[in-house]
Formats: C-alpha cells, sequence, structure tokens
C-alpha cells in the first residue's frame, strides 16, 4: 500500500463531502452520533459552504492509496470565526480544518500521514505552530488521537448546542 500526498482543488470537493459522510456512517454505527450527527455531511449546505470557504482560504491536500482518494485535511492561517471567543495566540499559526478519511483506510495510517504533511508543509513556511480543534466529548478517542500525533492539549470550548470542543497545538 502507497500512500501519496496531492495537492488538492475544486474537483476533490466530491470526494471530501464523500470521506464526511463516511464517517457519519462509521460514527453512528458505533452509536456515536454527538460529533457530526446522524444525517450526511454532504447534505448540509454549511458543511458544503464550509469546505468550499476554506478550500478557497487555504491549502487542500489528498492522500491516496494506491490512486484512490482516502483522507483529506485543509490547512489555512487561523481557526476561523467560530473560534474567534478564544483569546488570541500572538503569533503565526496554520490551522487543520477537515481531517477526514474514508473509513475503508481506517487503520492505514492515512490520517498521521496526512498530520505529518502538514506539521511539515507548516515548517517550510516558516510557521513552528500547528494548531487544530476537535469533538472533545464521548470516549475522547478523537482527542487522544491527535495527542499520539504529537498533538498536546491547550483551550476547551463549548460549540453550537453544547458541542465539547478541544483545540491542540503542536510544535514544528
Amino acid at each position: 500500500m502507497e500512500i501519496i500526498i496531492r495537492d488538492g482543488g475544486p474537483d476533490d470537493i466530491p470526494a471530501i463531502l464523500g470521506m464526511l459522510d463516511s464517517g457519519v456512517e462509521w460514527l453512528v454505527a458505533q452509536g456515536r452520533t454527538g460529533q457530526w450527527g446522524t444525517k450526511p455531511l454532504s447534505q448540509s449546505p454549511k458543511t458544503v459552504e464550509s469546505v468550499a470557504r476554506y478550500m478557497d482560504e487555504g491549502d487542500v491536500f489528498m492522500a491516496e492509496v494506491d490512486g484512490v482518494p482516502a483522507a483529506t485535511l485543509t490547512l489555512t492561517d487561523s481557526p476561523g470565526p467560530y473560534l474567534a471567543h478564544l483569546p488570541p495566540i500572538g503569533e503565526p499559526e496554520r490551522y487543520i480544518h477537515w481531517l477526514a478519511s474514508d473509513r475503508r483506510f481506517k487503520g492505514h495510517g492515512v490520517g498521521s500521514a496526512l498530520l505529518t504533511h502538514a506539521a511539515e508543509v507548516t515548517r517550510q513556511a516558516g510557521v513552528s505552530l500547528l494548531r487544530v480543534d476537535c469533538y472533545a466529548g464521548a470516549d475522547g478517542k478523537l482527542v487522544r488521537y491527535y495527542e499520539s500525533n504529537g498533538f498536546v492539549r491547550t483551550e476547551t470550548y463549548t460549540g453550537t448546542d453544547d458541542w465539547p470542543g478541544q483545540v491542540l497545538a503542536r510544535r514544528v
């Protein structure tokens, strides 16, 4: 199995939305509906707009396994308006949005490969801070996943509908 990471673009939006839908389906099957709900995210105009907006504002990366899109993430220069209530960090950063994988590739290291790539791209840009936020509810597995990839917990926050969030950071 070979993982190739390439730049993404607007033509990848259907694949990205498919990965998000795959994640929702997997979470629902696990009984873990607090993170992304129960409906396909591709049916949410807000989600579709967010994927396209972050693509316009940042850099999209696609991980392919043997030529098949397997995972994605987008890097921007800030967390975005939904975290505007957090105190400013006072230094340049790169921020991860929409890390998602097609669940058929779960356990194959595509998410970790993208996180490693994001750290390298951030370092090459002369920026030493890479941050991400995620769902911090239920069993905490997602937070631990980021910690296993070199991130440390920083701020917690409560999103819409009491959604528990955790911001994590990694020095690169």
